[in-house]
């Protein structure tokens, strides 16, 4: 193409050429969305696998390695074989069904529970047919995310695969426009782009909690199960049977919030989840989030988004 002096875009990012722009994923963006999501859940052990020679795996993994490692955590890493007379990205991924048995031992020797970052969605089900094989179960001893949110192979999985859900669409639209502006002879404003994904989807393969308190797990798997009863930290309190000092004390030592805090946090995500999937007014998603008053989801909402309500639905539409 650059011989023939065409206008060219790279649309996977790939190719290190001065004279062609390049747009992909965000790979930084993906990361911090897995690992969040492992945080949140109380892991403290954590595992990236993907393959080598693709270069999307190597940038998500040197991106997963170093973001938590700036939080105090030192993530286990496959160094999975070198590949030889195999090239092509779909190549490699098929030649990764001959290693499941070496990814279930490297597995099988880490500390448990353990939060797992697989490079792709083809990677993560190999790693769950590599857990499989060894009797590890997952979710309750290894949680496992995958890229891509593939939603055949996502729901072809047992259990069905956790996914971070990537924008293609607005790639396409990013090269579709800068390809057009150089063909009407303007130069590329910049040369990579990158775009975020849309969100982490979440099934059943991160569907736990690594808490070893079963007191905590229990309370936050109420909150979680109840957050659209209108709940309380009492009412918390009165189903693990603890002291609410104590509660809040081993809440604070765990999850690093108190009890209400998750509360509210997780009327916040309910409230996300039916603003992005659903038409339903904001009154109705109130009731179904456990808030009182729609004055109230509308304040704590912005404080902790900088959103309104309406400007998060406007924006979560435009990206689907």
């Amino acid at each position: 193409m650059l011989r023939l002096n065409v206008p060219t875009v790279d649309l996977l990012a790939l190719h290190r050429c001065r004279r062609v722009p390049r747009i992909g994923v965000d790979n930084d963006a993906v990361v911090r969305l897995v690992a969040d999501h492992l945080l949140e859940r109380g892991y403290e052990s954590f595992a990236f696998c993907g393959f080598q020679g693709v270069f999307y795996c190597e940038e998500r993994c040197e991106a997963f390695v170093r973001y938590l490692r700036q939080r105090g955590y030192e993530p286990a890493v496959y160094n999975s074989p070198a590949p030889t007379g195999t090239s092509g990205v779909l190549n490699i991924e098929a030649a990764g069904q001959f290693d499941i048995g070496r990814v279930g031992a490297w597995i099988d020797s880490l500390p448990k529970p353990l939060g797992l970052m697989a490079g792709s969605d083809v990677r993560a089900q190999q790693v769950l047919s590599a857990c499989a094989e060894r009797d590890i179960p997952v979710p309750d001893q290894v949680a496992v995310t995958g890229v891509g949110n593939d939603e055949v192979l996502c729901n072809l999985c047992d259990p069905l695969l956790s996914s971070v859900e990537l924008n293609t669409e607005k790639i396409g639209y990013e090269a579709a426009a800068m390809l057009h502006r150089m063909m009407q002879g303007a130069a590329p404003e910049r040369m990579l782009t990158s775009v975020e994904p849309l969100r982490m989807v979440t099934r059943q393969s991160t569907n736990t909690l690594a808490i070893r308190d079963g007191d905590v797990a229990a309370a936050v798997r109420f909150i979680r199960e109840h957050v659209g009863d209108g709940i309380a930290v009492q009412d918390v309190v009165g189903h693990v049977a603890v002291s609410r000092s104590t509660l809040q004390r081993r809440f604070a030592g765990i999850l690093g919030r108190s009890p209400r805090q998750e509360i509210v946090r997780a009327q916040i995500e309910r409230v996300k989840e039916l603003l992005a999937k659903t038409d339903m007014p904001l009154a109705r998603i109130a009731e179904r989030a456990g808030f009182g008053y729609l004055e109230c989801l509308s304040r704590l909402f912005k404080a902790r988004t900088r959103l309104t309500p309406g400007q998060y639905r406007k924006r979560a539409q435009l990206d689907a």
